[in-house]
């Protein structure tokens, strides 16, 4: 695919390429065109969600059966936090 562009615009993409740390010119594009496709499936399920039928209202006590639910399905213990992988020095 070529796209011309004036030379106003050209220079435009040039400097968004450089000080957005983009490699050329087409990933620069590739990722306008990435973010616009992102947006329009948003919007979509926005438009679907808004359109939907009311569900169950998220208040105070939605998220406290969603606590009791999560400590019926946990493991006995304390919670165990995850370490960041490090990998061994050679």
């Amino acid at each position: 695919m070529r796209v011309s562009l004036p030379d106003s615009l050209a220079a435009f993409v040039d400097k968004q390429v450089v000080s957005r740390g983009f490699a050329t010119r087409s990933a620069y594009v590739r990722e306008l065109i990435c973010r616009d496709r992102d947006r329009q499936r948003l919007t979509g399920m926005l438009l679907e969600g808004g359109a939907s039928a009311p569900s169950t209202p998220a208040d105070t006590s939605y998220f406290e059966n969603l606590r009791v639910g999560a400590s019926l399905h946990r493991e006995p213990g304390p919670l165990r936090v995850s370490r960041p992988y490090r990998p061994s020095s050679p």
